[in-house]
C-alpha cells in the first residue's frame, strides 16, 4: 500500500519549453500541482530522487509548498518521444481520508499452463482504474496466470482485488488471452504456397520468332 515519501520541491517563476529543458539539463523535472480548488502551482523536483520513488512504488508524497505541508497524488506522468523518459509530472493535492480513482499496473505471476502446451498469453489491458482511499492504493494487482491453458481468458472482473478497491474499468474488458503459437512455416512450405508466374500473353518463345537461316 501506498506511503507518503518525502519529497523537496522548488517553486518554478516562468513555464514554457525553454526553461522546462533547462531545468531537465540541471537534473530538475518540472512539475504542475493542482486540485482541492486551488491554484495550479509550477514546482520543480530532483529527477533522479522523484524517479527513484516510482521504482519503489512510491505514489504519495509529503512536500513543502511555499511553507504549507501538503500531500501529493501522481495524477499523469508525460514521457519523452521514445515513452522511456519522463519529461513532466502531474500532481494532485490530496487529502489522506479522501478517496480516489487511479490507474494501477496488473503483474502477471507465475508460468500459464498454456506455455507448456504451445500457446503464449497476449496482454490486452496492462492496467486497471479502481478507486479506493488515498493510502490504500496498490502498488501493482497480480494476476497468477498458472492454470491459464490455451483458449482461456481473463476478463477485468476475474482480476483480485484487495479489501476496499473497488473496479471502475469496464468489467467485461478482457485483460489476458492465451492462445497456440502458430509453428513456423518451412521455407519449402512458403514456396509452394506462393502463386506461380502468370504466363504473359502474347509471348513467344526465343525459338519460335527466329528467323528461318539458309
Amino acid at each position: 500500500m501506498s506511503q507518503t515519501f518525502g519529497l523537496q520541491a522548488e517553486l518554478r517563476t516562468g513555464i514554457g519549453k525553454k526553461r522546462a529543458s533547462r531545468l531537465r539539463r540541471d537534473g530538475k523535472l518540472p512539475v504542475i500541482v493542482y486540485g482541492h480548488r486551488k491554484e495550479p502551482i509550477a514546482i520543480a523536483v530532483d529527477r533522479h530522487i522523484f524517479i527513484e520513488a516510482l521504482h519503489h512504488g512510491h505514489r504519495l508524497f509529503d512536500t513543502d509548498l511555499g511553507g504549507r505541508r501538503e500531500t501529493l497524488l501522481i495524477k499523469e506522468l508525460q514521457y519523452d518521444y521514445m515513452g522511456k523518459e519522463i519529461i513532466h509530472a502531474d500532481l494532485v493535492r490530496v487529502d489522506l481520508s479522501e478517496t480516489v480513482r487511479v490507474t494501477v499496473a496488473i503483474k502477471q505471476v507465475g508460468i500459464s499452463k498454456g506455455a507448456h502446451e504451445g500457446g503464449m498469453i497476449d496482454e490486452l489491458l496492462d492496467h486497471l482504474e479502481i478507486e479506493c482511499r488515498v493510502t490504500e492504493i496498490p502498488d501493482v494487482l497480480p494476476v497468477s496466470v498458472k492454470e491459464i491453458g490455451v483458449g482461456d481468458s481473463v476478463y477485468a472482473r476475474q482480476v483480485p482485488l484487495p479489501p476496499g478497491v473497488k473496479l471502475i474499468t469496464d468489467p467485461e474488458s478482457l485483460v489476458l488471452l492465451c492462445h497456440m503459437v502458430a509453428a513456423a512455416k518451412t521455407t519449402e512450405e512458403l514456396e509452394a504456397e506462393m502463386p506461380a508466374a502468370p504466363e504473359v500473353i502474347g509471348e513467344v518463345k526465343e525459338e519460335e520468332s527466329a528467323e528461318p537461316t539458309d
